[in-house]
């Protein structure tokens, strides 16, 4: 993703709060002060092991020193950068530019990005700007600025399409509903596997066909996983039979061929259409054909 071989952004969680909250500490410790000041200089390190939860943070290094920190914060569409800084060490050697460009391909179910920008820093904004940041609102003391996010993504094979999922899981919240459609070898089994790597639930994610529901318990106090398929469920009484609605306030639900049968699950869901980036035959397909898949993601929220 990045040219520079001395630059790497990374996905962190929890343990590598000492690191992100050095950098956040000296990034916005070097900033002209502020009235009211920054909020960032009241955090802790506990404070920011909390929020990074399930490696909700991206942390660059230059020469393996760490030199920008930011952090993933999901809001039904939208994902919010917070704490986003580059140590004064890294100014002027693109870091920004890298964090933001990771930020963007760890958010591929969001429709939107926002970042909460100080009008009394106009390089700040004007950066934002630069980067495609194109719609503002004045929220207190903040500048809020929009950036739109592709919906569409190219999978080009298995690996690629379970490390979607990671990214995917990562940002999904107790309550969540995924209503995956796609042919027969599609790839939705492969996303749903990443999808669990991504909440920290134990593994073994095959595809519950049989069973028609399955249960992955979470292993790092997040929550859990239900895995649904419902190619052979003629509608949502069926799936009312199997007693879902007693874990969807804790869990994160996917549910595939859940298209026309799932919807009634929860008022907001998260739609996963995957299809052949090439066209030809739907029948059948398999992710080690080299045929490209694409994967739509969309927010859908009934009124």
């Amino acid at each position: 993703m990045n040219p520079r071989p001395d630059l790497t952004v990374t996905s962190v969680g929890a343990e590598a709060a000492p690191e992100v909250y050095e950098v956040v500490r000296a990034a916005f410790g070097a900033r002209p002060a502020l009235d009211p000041p920054a909020d960032a200089l009241a955090e802790t390190p506990e404070t920011i092991a909390a929020a990074l939860g399930r490696a909700r943070g991206l942390l660059a290094r230059l020469d393996g020193e760490p030199v920008g920190a930011v952090l993933l914060d999901p809001h039904d569409d939208t994902v919010y950068l917070r704490r986003f800084g580059v140590h004064p060490r890294g100014q002027g050697r693109g870091v920004a530019s890298a964090l933001l460009e990771a930020a963007i391909a760890h958010a591929p179910a969001q429709q939107t990005m926002t970042v909460l920008a100080r009008p009394e820093m106009p390089r700040t904004i004007d950066f934002w700007r630069s980067k495609g940041f194109d719609r503002e609102v004045t929220v207190g003391p903040y500048l809020q600025l929009f950036l739109d996010l592709p919906a569409r993504h190219e999978v080009p094979d298995g690996e690629a399409m379970q490390e979607l999922g990671r990214r995917v899981g990562r940002l999904l919240e107790a309550g969540d509903l995924l209503v995956l459609t796609g042919e027969l070898g599609a790839g939705k089994t492969t996303f749903t596997q990443g999808l669990g790597e991504g909440l920290g639930v134990r593994g073994g994610v095959t595809s519950p066909t049989f069973v028609i529901a399955r249960v992955h318990p979470s292993l790092v106090g997040g929550p859990d996983l239900v895995h649904v398929d419902a190619y052979r469920l003629g509608g949502i009484d069926e799936l009312d039979d199997l007693d879902l609605d007693t874990s969807l306030d804790e869990a994160v639900t996917v549910v595939e061929w859940g298209a026309g049968v799932a919807e009634g699950l929860a008022s907001r869901r998260l739609e996963v259409r995957v299809t052949r980036a090439l066209g030809g035959d739907d029948a059948e397909l398999s992710l080690e054909d080299h045929d490209p898949r694409v994967v739509e993601l969309r927010w859908v929220r009934e009124q």
